[in-house]
């Protein structure tokens, strides 16, 4: 039994950005009124909120992170609790860290191929990754609620900016950028009127679970739903057991961090050395549920965030979503 699916193409994405339109084209002939071509983050909820008068069950996102994000989000808003459709994403933005985890493995022509096989033979479901989305909330609880799968802080959020700037991304891929932005950030150590500025970190306040909150200077923070990050990093707790996907990971590496050079080295090759479990300042951990108070923006999915007036978000594990595999 066919079972159809709905693609929403984001055409401000890196890798769509600079492709001739054809492949637009030859969607929306296949798809006809479950294509949705996105030239702003303001129409992708109005595309959600028509795929869910629809009750269509499986989503194409065709961008980066953001994209994702955004689509998630809508979904939550607009999507019954119980029915949310199952995602198949596309790599095709400036940062793909979901894609590398949970990503449908193809994209383009060949992605649009795959699917409509998998459709016709009603197979789109019948290998699928399940993960948690990242809620956040803001104490305004008139705010929506921000979905996506990747969160980071403090001395995150100023390698993004740096990561963003013109001169970076517009000659590198992001991956490449992300790498530039942990150098440059890393070399503005190496020089006595950036580095106390830069180790001092932010003033947080981080209440995990049910803990009391703890206030503390923080140099870096970071939170993801995903189980893995490209070309093997990751700088949380070693992972163990076949449910460990479940609940948020995360770090908070507090200011003036001893051995920060051996620790950044550790986590981009994926190791976890006894030492740094033991080390006062790097906490990690999982939790379900985790309150954050900081003065400054967040980064949630490749995008900056503001964090409200008063700079306290609760960060949440769930809603959990279906994602497709292709190949």
């Amino acid at each position: 039994m066919s079972e159809p699916f709905a693609l929403i193409h984001n055409s401000r994405s890196r890798r769509n950005g600079v492709e001739d339109g054809s492949f637009r084209k030859r969607a929306a002939r296949a798809l006809g009124p479950h294509f949705f071509h996105s030239t702003s983050r303001t129409l992708l909820p109005e595309a959600v909120a028509e795929l869910a008068r629809r009750e269509v069950g499986v989503i194409a996102v065709d961008g980066g992170d953001g994209t994702v994000s955004d689509v998630m989000s809508a979904i939550h808003r607009f999507y019954p609790a119980d029915a949310l459709p199952a995602l198949a994403v596309l790599p095709s933005g400036n940062t793909n860290l979901i894609a590398a985890d949970v990503g449908f493995g193809l994209r383009g022509r060949a992605a649009l191929e795959r699917l409509t096989v998998m459709a016709r033979a009603g197979t789109l479901r019948s290998t699928v990754a399940r993960r948690d989305a990242l809620a956040i909330r803001w104490s305004d609880s008139t705010r929506p609620v921000a979905l996506g799968m990747f969160h980071g802080a403090a001395a995150f959020t100023k390698g993004v900016r740096i990561a963003h700037r013109p001169a970076i991304l517009n000659r590198f891929s992001h991956d490449i950028a992300v790498a530039v932005a942990i150098a440059s950030s890393l070399g503005r150590l190496m020089f006595r009127s950036t580095r106390r500025k830069w180790l001092a970190g932010n003033p947080v306040t981080l209440a995990v679970g049910a803990e009391a909150p703890r206030t503390m200077d923080c140099f870096l923070f970071m939170a993801t739903t995903l189980r893995c990050l490209p070309r093997g990093m990751w700088p949380f707790a070693a992972r163990q057991g076949a449910d460990d996907g479940a609940g948020l990971a995360y770090l908070n590496v507090r200011a003036f961090p001893e051995r920060l050079l051996a620790a950044t080295w550790a986590s981009l090759r994926g190791e976890t050395p006894a030492w740094l479990d033991s080390a006062p300042a790097y906490e990690r951990g999982r939790a379900d549920c985790l309150s954050l108070r900081i003065d400054g923006s967040f980064v949630l999915d490749g995008e900056i965030w503001d964090s409200g007036p008063d700079g306290r978000t609760i960060l949440t594990a769930g809603p959990r979503f279906d994602f497709i595999r292709g190949a």
